[in-house]
């Protein structure tokens, strides 16, 4: 058969179209293993709207289409793929499988119109190597990682997380080093440490980084620190194994900080700069700003950078947040009330954690949009490393007529 292969038209910036967070993975081994049975396979990302890509498609005259789907908040965009290609091939079969399809199956069929739902992981397809070649030809340019899953699911139930819903069974690889074809790797494990045979693994990884055949591996999900604390010797393995910027979550209480604290120390010993360690925080949930506060100044004091999360439920299926614009409700996208959160209070705090990320990773002791924007020079902040207290600092910015932000206050 001849099986198109859908990528929505999610909003993803063009350059990002083949970052490593967002690379259609799943889409690119079923290509793998429908080629493999004969099939022919034909990728397209987004809605073509000119006459030329339009045209190419019609060419190809599926006899199926395939349509892949991320977060279910992003379900309307897998909506407008069903539609547009039920008008365009009205003859063909379309299925919708992927996150969404998987979390809300039954909205899914209603919703979009599809066909067909296929829900979870498509197992035939996992031993396939995805096929990076329909990316080539793509804009922006090639990727030039490869993506990996030692593991499938995770022995963890977060209650805000739908990973064991979709693969509720957690299936560990021995090894993966016959799998490597590229010298950058990121691992899209759910939980890596968790592998039953990551010292195997992180051996394998250490070998192939010793003999120049890897350069970088990455855990876009991070990894578990209580398997850290565990094992603390894990620590120096992932380093050996050319992990870079190590990842952790600090999900609960803010009581919990010594254990984070405790592993932030386990790979700092094992090599790393505090400024290369992040620290996945969920906001807008079940904790209140004033904690999430709290927490973002421990990481302050660490000198260790945050990635923010922000919460949606699992079955919400429309997030039309906008940074930009003031006074939004929970009609245009999640707010936690039950917790506190309001609108002004989500997008504060997101500021919070942009700036002081950015004193983090530059070692500045304090934000100024007038730097960031290149109106202020950089002999300023020069000085202002040399003053001892944050009064002085402010009384010569203040003379100076510059901008400035602390982190290190709420």
């Amino acid at each position: 058969m001849n099986i198109l292969l859908v990528e929505p038209n999610f909003p993803i910036p063009a350059k990002s179209k083949n970052h490593k967070n967002f690379l259609p993975v799943g889409l690119l081994k079923i290509a793998s293993y429908l080629k493999n049975k004969n099939n022919k396979t034909k990728l397209v990302r987004g809605l073509p709207m000119n006459l030329i890509k339009q045209s190419e498609i019609v060419r190809f005259d599926p006899d199926e289409v395939w349509v892949t789907s991320l977060f279910t908040y992003w379900s309307k965009y897998v909506k407008d793929a069903v539609r547009y290609y039920k008008d365009l091939f009205p003859n063909a079969k379309v299925v919708v499988g992927g996150i969404y399809a998987s979390l809300m199956p039954k909205h899914c069929k209603k919703f979009t119109g599809c066909d067909k739902v296929y829900k979870g992981v498509m197992k035939k397809a996992e031993k396939y190597e995805p096929a990076y070649e329909l990316i080539e030809n793509s804009n922006p340019s090639p990727v030039d990682y490869q993506i990996l899953h030692a593991s499938r699911g995770c022995n963890r139930r977060c209650k805000f997380c739908g990973t064991w819903k979709i693969e509720p069974e957690f299936v560990p690889k021995k090894s993966i080093k016959k799998e490597v074809k590229y010298r950058k790797i990121v691992f899209y494990d759910n939980n890596f440490l968790a592998n039953p045979y990551v010292e195997d693994i992180l051996g394998e990884l250490a070998e192939m980084k010793r003999s120049h055949n890897i350069l970088w591996c990455e855990s876009q999900s991070g990894f578990d620190g209580r398997q850290l604390m565990d094992k603390p010797y894990l620590g120096e393995m992932i380093k050996k194994a050319a992990f870079r910027y190590p990842r952790i979550a600090w999900d609960w209480r803010y009581q919990e900080y010594p254990k984070i604290k405790k592993q932030i120390d386990i790979l700092m010993k094992a090599g790393y700069k505090s400024k290369h360690i992040f620290i996945f925080m969920l906001y807008n949930w079940d904790i209140t700003f004033n904690d999430m506060e709290r927490k973002r100044l421990k990481c302050w004091d660490w000198q260790v950078q945050i990635a923010d999360c922000r919460y949606r439920p699992l079955n919400q299926t429309y997030d039309n947040y906008n940074p930009r614009k003031k006074g939004q409700t929970r009609n245009d996208y999640h707010i936690h009330e039950q917790s506190g959160w309001t609108d002004a209070l989500v997008k504060q705090f997101r500021k919070n954690v942009r700036r002081q990320n950015i004193c983090v990773r530059h070692g500045f002791p304090f934000y100024s949009k007038d730097f960031e924007q290149k109106r202020m020079r950089n002999k300023i902040m020069k000085a202002t490393k040399t003053m001892r207290s944050k009064r002085e600092k402010m009384k010569y910015l203040n003379r100076k007529g510059v901008s400035y932000w602390f982190p290190g206050k709420t």
